[in-house]
């Protein structure tokens, strides 16, 4: 277990921060107008059933290169990071869609224009792993050249190891396509931030577990551990409204979409954290969706609760990662 002051059962982000950079930092969602190559049909169409048309950047900083004051980002920032963070605490987090499906010229115009912001002390970038050639990771070599006192993170949304829940929710990549990736980020230093989903229709508490201890083997870096939000306007609510003509058993059917209950979650993510990896630095225990658009499961919108929650079931185990 990873001993902490602030949390003494996970390794929290707040923590690594301190230890890493003397402060806490914060992020700061931003949507570069980018798109997915599983959505403009280059693998496939309709994006990932789960996903919004926002690209999961509800409340992201419309963006395009231009210089970013910290009055700027005010209106996306949380209520500690407007009372407590000064320039330089933050991270630029490229966040809708997949940020880097473009041309890398469009890519090194939009990470220089964060990088050589001194509001910011690094970026983080959300995407896929079949949208990470060697022209990009080329080009986050030549930032981290440029940029020495900069860092330069990754987030890959996995969301599950299993094939069958990934044609589900059409991700659009196989296992051997993230494993390549993240290996050749690992040699190309930069650091790995996965992204899981619990609540998939059709896993059990076993097959989470299995992505974890996966994702242990790779040795990544971080993880954001997310709940399943049913959303308007996705592929997802649309199946979950229609969850009568689901036949659970059924010969080609498609599960039932059964929102997760609290105490099922909770007890759930304190298993994950119970063998996730000492090194592997918790970014997230839970998402935040967006509020108009949420249709369940409605506790979620008690994101205190949730952590509150989690920690007091690791403490009353005497557990933690």
């Amino acid at each position: 277990m990873k001993i902490s002051g602030d949390n003494p059962y996970y390794y929290t982000f707040s923590r690594f921060c301190l230890e890493s950079f003397g402060r806490r930092l914060y992020r700061v969602a931003l949507d570069a107008g980018f798109t997915c190559p599983n959505r403009d049909g280059k693998a496939g169409t309709g994006g990932c059933i789960f996903c919004s048309n926002a690209g999961s950047g509800e409340h992201a900083l419309k963006f395009h290169g231009q210089e970013l004051t910290i009055y700027d980002i005010q209106p996306v920032l949380g209520e500690r990071a407007k009372k407590q963070a000064h320039p330089g605490d933050f991270i630029g987090y490229f966040q809708s869609f997949s940020n880097t499906y473009a041309p890398v010229e469009k890519l090194r115009a939009l990470y220089r224009s964060v990088l050589a912001n001194d509001v910011f002390a690094g970026i983080s970038i959300a995407t896929r792993p079949d949208c990470v050639g060697r022209d990009v990771l080329d080009l986050f070599s030549e930032l981290k050249a440029e940029f020495p006192e900069k860092f330069i993170w990754l987030e890959l949304g996995l969301q599950t190891i299993h094939k069958k829940t990934a044609e589900f929710i059409n991700r659009g990549y196989d296992i051997d396509t993230f494993e390549k990736c993240v290996k050749e980020l690992k040699v190309n230093g930069i650091p790995v931030i996965v992204h899981v989903i619990i609540g998939l229709p059709g896993e059990t508490e076993d097959s989470v577990y299995r992505t974890i201890e996966y994702l242990n083997g790779l040795k990544i870096d971080g993880i954001k551990l997310h709940l399943l939000h049913i959303l308007k306007d996705t592929k997802l609510y649309e199946m979950y409204i229609a969850h009568d003509n689901c036949k659970p058993g059924s010969e080609g059917s498609s599960p039932v979409i059964k929102p997760m209950m609290f105490e099922e979650y909770t007890d759930i993510v304190c298993g994950c954290l119970e063998r996730l990896s000492p090194e592997i630095v918790v970014h997230r225990l839970t998402g935040d969706g967006d509020n108009e658009k949420l249709v369940a499961p409605l506790w979620s919108l008690e994101k205190g609760k949730v952590i509150n929650t989690i920690r007091h079931k690791l403490k009353e185990r005497r557990s933690g990662q």
